[in-house]
């Protein structure tokens, strides 16, 4: 045997070996967690159609957030947003404190029908239709998301209905809605959790039912000052365009009845189920909003930057109609409030919607104040979230 040959066969053993051992490596590595990372390009959104009352103005916070829907806020800054559609739950930063995002960080990519996310003492929660997850520690590991905690995984599986919004109050419990698993239906005869409100302790330990009654709540909040629960409620269909409306409510006392499915909007019966109670017996809204706007979160003004004019008025994203003849919502609303009553009802924020043409490019999911008063929007047609800062008609730069 040649010097030549030896060299071309120990050669080929070699290449032989490496490419065995890439083999064997290849099937017991484990897989790198999903993570995309990217800088926030200058928005092309037509902002310049929205229309605000004087001295307020709206800005892109972030773009590219595909499905934009519920938010949370971190103790370090960091904006969790979540989406319906998408399976994706995102972590937004402003990193330069520009009020503009720069990085955007997909957590989770895995999901089913995230929509809910809060956050508490380091960690992240997300509601998905029948378990809730917890991220511990997120703030410290976006670049390595941990795996998930369960929570819990007994709560209702159907989808109708079933998204969650969850926030926690001041009670340090964590609130999360159960829809109704149809359009109209008695659906707590079966279980009792359907068309409610409950509370559970950070653990998952200890539900209660809050609130019954409530068709489909996909945003609530807590009033600064008295510490009671308000909620929005997505009216029934199928009784025509205008009717019935949806609603703003206000829970004073655990285990009130809002009405569903034999009541709606504190005066009309059901059609099918109005006979069997008087609205009497019900809690009725604080404000009966448009019918088929699909009002979603909803939030005071906090801070110090909206007018005096505006503190203990509820500001409401009205996510719009899908099957009116002619769109309603589209909007940020406001119900002007005197004390519990409302004294007032219309736009805060409306132009996603072209009257004329009926086209929207986008709608509006859910509101959050940052520190500085200012108030951030989703929109998830849009994919964005939009920032609102006020200065005085006159104020240079406003």
């Amino acid at each position: 045997m040649t010097l030549k040959t030896s060299l071309t066969q120990a050669l080929a053993l070699a290449v032989f070996l490496l490419m065995l051992s890439s083999c064997k490596q290849s099937a017991t590595a484990e897989p790198e967690p999903e993570l995309i990372q990217y800088e926030e390009a200058a928005s092309l959104l037509p902002v310049d159609r929205l229309n605000l009352p004087p001295g307020f103005r709206i800005e892109v916070f972030a773009d590219s957030v595909e499905g934009a829907r519920s938010m949370a806020l971190g103790d370090n800054g960091t904006l969790f947003v979540s989406t319906r559609n998408k399976k994706t739950v995102y972590a937004i930063q402003d990193l330069d404190k520009d009020f503009r995002a720069d990085h955007i960080t997909v957590l989770d990519s895995t999901l089913e029908v995230p929509n809910g996310v809060a956050f508490r003492k380091g960690s992240l929660y997300v509601a998905q239709v029948g378990r809730l997850l917890r991220y511990d520690s997120i703030e410290t590991k976006l670049d390595n998301p941990p795996a998930p905690v369960v929570v819990y995984d007994d709560y209702p599986t159907e989808f109708h209905h079933g998204w969650k919004y969850i926030a926690f109050g001041p009670d340090d419990k964590l609130y999360v809605p159960v829809g109704a698993p149809c359009n109209i239906c008695d659906s707590a005869a079966v279980d009792e959790r359907y068309a409610s409100i409950t509370r559970m302790d950070p653990d998952g330990s200890n539900r209660e039912i809050v609130a019954r009654g409530v068709r489909n709540s996909v945003g609530f909040t807590w009033h600064p000052q008295t510490g009671e629960l308000w909620f929005t409620d997505n009216g029934r269909d199928l009784m025509g365009d205008d009717i019935p409306p949806c609603e703003l409510n206000r829970v004073s006392e655990a285990g009130q009845h809002f009405g569903y499915p034999f009541c709606h909007g504190g005066i009309i019966k059901d059609p099918e189920y109005g006979e069997q109670h008087s609205c009497d017996e019900f809690v009725p809204p604080v404000q009966a909003l448009g019918a088929h706007v699909a009002p979603l979160g909803v939030r005071f003004p906090t801070g110090a930057m909206f007018p005096e004019e505006y503190r203990g008025d509820a500001l409401l994203a009205e996510h719009g109609s899908w099957n009116r003849a002619k769109k309603s919502g589209y909007r940020i609303a406001r119900v002007e409030l005197d004390g519990n009553n409302s004294v007032g009802y219309g736009p805060f924020i409306e132009g996603w919607l072209d009257e004329e043409t009926q086209e929207a490019f986008g709608r509006p999911v859910d509101l959050l104040f940052l520190s500085d008063g200012s108030l951030l929007i989703s929109d998830d047609v849009a994919h964005a979230i939009y920032r609102v800062t006020y200065a005085p008609p006159g104020t240079p730069g406003a």
